[in-house]
């Protein structure tokens, strides 16, 4: 009796500071992408966006991946992983080669050796470069070359964006998922990953930004003439503003959360003036019923900061006016109410919410902000992974369940 194609899964996982978000997707016969399996848990183990609990992450990462399995029917044995926090930088870099075929013509080895030559730059001992993205080709000074390969000169130039990240951090990222029983594939960059799965191509033609609004970072990426240009993580988000809430209305942290998102605007002038909040009070005393305007104004401030700070990055690094198509907001804290439109005051620019649609018949549930690097992730695994190999699919259980034991014991040994 033969054997049916073997099924091609890849896997996104999300280790955010608020939650841990696992996507399972399967590539279909026509050549799409389906997702067959999603699962999230509460994240305590990281701050900012790094891991500063791995045990904690570790059982955030297994119940996610878990409750993706089981609704996928799949075991997942490896994953993309997406990284982020304050240690992440970017950079813009060039590198120069001499043609070497005696015709003249460029060949992808030449693309290579230039690409080669544009990663080496200086970097201290405990950094590491995490990706290195081509932006646009020079041969023999003739710009604009998005494909070399077979053209005709006696020298290539390449620029590209180069990603780099503080060791530890990534290590820990890494180690989190291998004594979780996994294999990290490969590290993404989270705003790399969101864009994948919410930027169309002629936006990243004319101009993009991306801001990723997550509960600890705030991943930013600009995309112009369909490459990437420009990238940084804030160490501000959600997390902040229910913060700010908890100490400016005398509540506790849970009620500040629940406050944020089922009442907070971040636009004061879309709030009316007779809406009214229960507001918890700490020690044991009653509950305060106040304005909602007064929420409103506690949220804002740190809602146009975020903004306003992206706002001068993008100044310092020249390229204030390159999102000429606008901006794309995306993450759980876009939710808010008046994001949006506080996001049009600051840029100046058009603003539209990020929701991952792109994937066929995907799950209602990951229709969502809150899922854009989940399924981001998967979407950049699946056009990394390449065509189905053994051992890729979900034929093999047994073989699978054995490895990932060993693996967990591993990780606890060491």
């Amino acid at each position: 009796m033969g054997r049916g194609p073997k099924r091609v899964l890849v896997t996104g996982l999300d280790v955010g500071t608020t939650k841990v978000c696992a996507v399972i997707a399967e590539q279909t016969p026509a050549g799409g992408l389906g997702i067959i399996g999603v699962g999230t848990s509460p994240s305590r183990g990281l701050r900012k966006g790094v891991v500063v609990n791995i045990d904690s992450t570790v059982e955030a990462i297994k119940k996610a991946v878990g409750e993706a399995e089981a609704m996928a029917g799949v075991e997942v044995e490896s994953v993309f992983a997406g990284v982020a926090g304050g240690h992440i930088r970017g950079i813009n870099s060039r590198g120069v080669v001499g043609v070497s075929d005696k015709s003249k013509e460029v060949s992808a080895a030449d693309v290579a050796r230039a690409l080669e030559a544009a990663r080496a730059i200086n970097l201290p001992p405990d950094r590491e470069i995490i990706h290195v993205l081509p932006q646009s080709f020079l041969v023999d000074d003739q710009d604009g070359i998005r494909e070399p390969v077979g053209m005709c000169g006696v020298r290539l130039e390449v620029e590209v964006h180069i990603v780099t990240g503080a060791v530890a951090p990534i290590q820990n990222v890494v180690r989190s998922v291998n004594r979780a029983g996994l294999t990290a594939q490969d590290i993404v960059l989270q705003p790399l990953a969101s864009a994948e799965a919410l930027l169309a191509a002629d936006e990243t033609e004319l101009g993009v930004l991306l801001v990723d609004l997550g509960g600890g970072t705030t991943d930013v990426a600009l995309f112009c003439d369909g490459a990437i240009w420009h990238t940084s993580v804030l160490a501000l988000g959600g997390d902040h503003i229910t913060n700010d809430i908890a100490v400016g209305l005398r509540t506790p942290a849970a009620d500040a959360e629940q406050l944020k998102r089922r009442h907070g605007c971040a636009l004061t002038a879309l709030v009316r003036d007779d809406e009214t909040v229960e507001v918890p009070s700490v020690g044991g005393r009653k509950p305060r019923v106040l304005s909602r305007q007064i929420l409103s104004e506690i949220i804002q401030p740190r809602v146009e900061e975020i903004f306003t700070l992206i706002v001068k990055e993008l100044a310092r690094a020249g390229l204030q006016d390159a999102a000429s198509a606008g901006v794309v907001v995306t993450g759980g804290t876009c939710l808010l109410e008046g994001v949006a439109e506080l996001a049009e005051q600051v840029f100046d620019l058009p603003v539209r919410r990020g929701i991952p649609d792109c994937v066929e018949d995907a799950p209602p549930v990951v229709r969502s902000p809150i899922y854009a690097t989940g399924v981001g992730l998967a979407l950049y695994g699946a056009r990394r992974q390449g065509p189905p190999s053994p051992g890729n699919g979900s034929d093999r259980p047994l073989f699978q369940r054995i490895s990932r034991r060993m693996r967990e014991w591993a990780g606890g040994i060491f």
